[in-house]
């Protein structure tokens, strides 16, 4: 019987408190965001050289994860997995929660927000950042419609139809935002074939150790136990994506050391580049893929507490993998004319610094709140628990 109650019946002491923290916390970005806004970007950590900052690595988490925690409801509707399609509904609200608090800080990070109309009264087809407008705004309103068709009984038959669109239109978002940085030819990091492939399975490992935190924490709220089929079969595909991230990026950078131009960038990043080594080899390998991977393929572990604890750290190796890529990628100089050393007054040819001040990460922080406001309201108000058989079967 526990597992027929719905939030929406559960008066949960902690949903006023958990509202009023991401109330605050959001404040708090906003209040970054004016700062950088009335002083320039001159009190960030950010240069001529390093434009993108820690905004661009939360926003472009947040976007990939989005896309990302929808995988368990095209499971679920694509392919008819039940155990899944129960879990359809709450992907869709992460989905929409993540992406909003990710746009929001893409905006804000623009230094000039309001000329945003500017973007939207003048489209540039042959821009990847034009494209992208069009598939954010495209994925909310796919998952929208496709959590009406979930959630209203007249409209369940279009579920899987819906639910293809939604799955094919998160394909060519996550390629798209890969294409960003592969279209990018002015940094030395970029410009790689193999990055739209890898940020599509990235999406899946984040968005997925995004769902099960979620999840977790909605179980634990309503007295509820997960089920333990359910519990192996959604921690095994987060260890085969994990895995299969580290592929990708191995891949990326195998094929930049088979390249003698990208040689010394490599060696920069992985070896003698300052933070951008230590972050890669102890945040994303070790810490964010190594680690999560002993959790939960070790058969004394596995259970869902390190299941937790797996997914929590899978998210920190995340931004520790964006920021090297994202910040690392554009301390490295550009090689305009290779086997020669290039200097001026301006800087060219030095590696840049960056540091990330207190209004940047204050920033990444309230978008992230947004996301989590959004997902604390929505569960409460809507029926979001994943409502699960008595018997499920221990392999598809």
């Amino acid at each position: 019987m526990a597992q027929n109650k719905t939030f929406a019946q559960i008066e949960s002491r902690y949903f006023y408190a958990l509202v009023t923290i991401g109330g605050l916390v959001s404040a708090m970005g906003l209040a970054a965001a004016y700062y950088i806004e009335e002083h320039g970007h001159v009190v960030t950590g950010m240069n001529n050289q390093i434009v993108w900052g820690m905004p661009h690595v939360f926003a472009i988490f947040m976007i990939v994860a989005a896309s990302g925690v929808l995988n368990v409801a095209s499971v679920g509707s694509v392919f008819s997995k039940d155990v899944y399609k129960a879990r359809a509904p709450l992907a869709g609200l992460l989905s929409i929660a993540l992406l909003a608090g990710g746009l929001t800080v893409l905006m804000l990070d623009l230094g000039r927000p309001d000329r945003i109309i500017v973007a939207a009264t003048n489209y540039n087809p042959t821009s990847v950042f034009a494209w992208n407008v069009l598939l954010y705004n495209g994925l909310l309103a796919l998952v929208a419609l496709y959590l009406w068709t979930l959630m209203e009984k007249r409209m369940n038959p279009w579920s899987k139809p819906v639910g293809l669109m939604v799955f094919a239109w998160r394909i060519i978002l996550t390629t798209g935002t890969g294409l960003i940085f592969a279209f990018l030819v002015a940094r030395q990091a970029y410009a790689s074939a193999v990055l739209p492939p890898m940020f599509i399975v990235m999406s899946f490992a984040w968005g997925l150790a995004a769902f099960l935190i979620v999840q977790s924490v909605m179980f634990t709220w309503n007295d509820l136990a997960l089920n333990p089929a359910i519990q192996q079969r959604m921690k095994n595909l987060l260890g085969l994506f994990i895995i299969s991230t580290l592929y990708f990026v191995a891949a990326y950078h195998l094929t930049n050391l088979y390249f003698a131009r990208q040689t010394e960038f490599e060696h920069f990043i992985l070896l003698h580049g300052g933070i951008y080594p230590w972050l890669f080899w102890g945040g994303y390998v070790l810490l964010g893929s190594a680690l999560p991977l002993l959790l939960i393929f070790h058969p004394a572990l596995g259970k869902t507490r390190s299941v937790l604890v797996a997914s929590v750290l899978t998210i920190a190796g995340a931004f520790a993998l964006l920021y090297v890529l994202i910040i690392g990628g554009q301390a490295f100089p550009l090689s305009i004319f290779p086997g020669y050393a290039v200097t001026s007054s301006f800087g060219d040819g030095q590696i840049a610094n960056y540091l990330p001040s207190a209004p940047e990460i204050l920033l990444g922080c309230g978008g992230l709140a947004i996301a989590f406001l959004i997902t604390t309201i929505g569960v409460r108000v809507l029926n979001f628990l994943p409502h699960d058989d008595s018997k499920v079967p221990q392999h598809d």
